[in-house]
């Protein structure tokens, strides 16, 4: 986890690989309560497993070959707010489908969209994506 020389963003660099999922949740929590904002920590954690899944699934598949930490996970606090936004090498779009509650994968973005205020994602310049989110501290 590093910081931005801020105190009020956060970025971490993932690996590839199935724990990422787990880092990146704790780094979530630990930011918020840091921030004084622990009673987001349930939602945003919860997205961010899905950001992070996602992008670990599509940079595995990528055909970029960035360094060994080709996902980010970044958190920036703009009062009343939090942005989450983990960056990924796929060029691949997000897409929403609908919602298969029976089935192991296909509800991530509709689980980002229920718990978060909004939602999007942008292309970077150097090439990838990055998904975000946006939550509301209810102070």
């Amino acid at each position: 986890m590093r910081s931005s020389g801020r105190d009020d963003a956060t970025t971490c660099p993932l690996r590839p690989q199935a724990d990422s999922v787990k880092t990146a949740r704790d780094v979530t929590r630990t930011t918020l309560r840091q921030w004084g904002l622990p009673e987001l920590g349930d939602d945003v954690s919860l997205v961010v497993s899905e950001l992070v899944t996602n992008a670990v699934r599509y940079a595995s598949y990528s055909v970029r070959h960035f360094d060994e930490h080709p996902i980010t996970l970044m958190l920036l606090r703009l009062a009343p707010h939090v942005l989450l936004a983990v960056s990924d090498p796929s060029d691949e779009a997000p897409k929403p489908k609908e919602p298969d509650f029976v089935s192991e994968n296909g509800r991530g973005l509709y689980i980002v969209e229920t718990y978060s205020k909004c939602w999007g994602w942008d292309a970077l310049d150097e090439g990838g994506k990055a998904v975000w989110a946006l939550f509301r501290a209810e102070r």
